[in-house]
């Protein structure tokens, strides 16, 4: 089962919201993950098959080797859903 990282700033309030969402979105497309939240500096030392969030916090996670999601709005239930289709 693949495992999706949400990743904000702080760590919860937005993150928290934010994998609700990827949890609807993924019942939606009637997939299945293993989804929890982090705050940047911990997502740097997790494991995880995509790392999603806002661009400007999500995209310093990029090394090179992590799949990066990166939201516009992150309440946008249809925007989860059409950029992490293609890697579920």
């Amino acid at each position: 089962m693949k495992k999706i990282m949400v990743v904000c700033g702080n760590g919860l309030g937005s993150s928290f919201i934010m994998e609700m969402n990827v949890k609807k979105a993924l019942t939606e497309m009637g997939k299945a993950a293993e989804v929890d939240h982090t705050d940047l500096a911990s997502a740097k030392t997790i494991q995880a098959d995509i790392f999603l969030g806002a661009a400007d916090i999500v995209g310093q996670l990029d090394d090179g080797t992590r799949t990066i999601v990166t939201l516009e709005n992150m309440m946008s239930i249809p925007e989860i859903t059409s950029k992490l289709a293609s890697h579920l």
